[in-house]
């Protein structure tokens, strides 16, 4: 009698996507420069600690590029530059990848 194979299992198991997470966000290297954190603090002396969209004020804010540099806004043009809280940060941000994201993909379709 000819002895039998065996079956063997086939690569890693798959993950389970419940347990995974994304790795940490973490700043870009320009938000760390003195002369940004120079002109965050000027821009929070003249224009008070108060977000700029929905008004909250004494709360942590971020300078946020009205046109963002990925989109070839000026990294350090206070004109480009609005304080938002944390939620409204969020908000824009998120709009704004979604509209690149939009436009990329409208460009490779055509």
């Amino acid at each position: 009698m000819a002895p039998r194979l065996k079956c063997i299992a086939l690569g890693p198991k798959a993950m389970d996507p419940r347990i995974a997470s994304a790795p940490p966000k973490r700043a870009d290297p320009f938000y760390l420069t003195k002369p940004w954190r120079v002109l965050m603090e000027r821009l929070i002396e003249t224009r008070g600690r108060v977000c700029q969209k929905c008004g909250r004020v004494d709360v942590r804010l971020f300078g946020d590029h009205i046109r963002e540099l990925k989109d070839g806004g000026a990294p350090l043009d206070p004109a480009n530059i609005q304080l938002l809280c944390g939620s409204c940060h969020t908000i824009k941000t998120a709009r704004a990848r979604a509209a690149r994201m939009a436009s990329s993909s409208h460009r490779g379709n055509g």
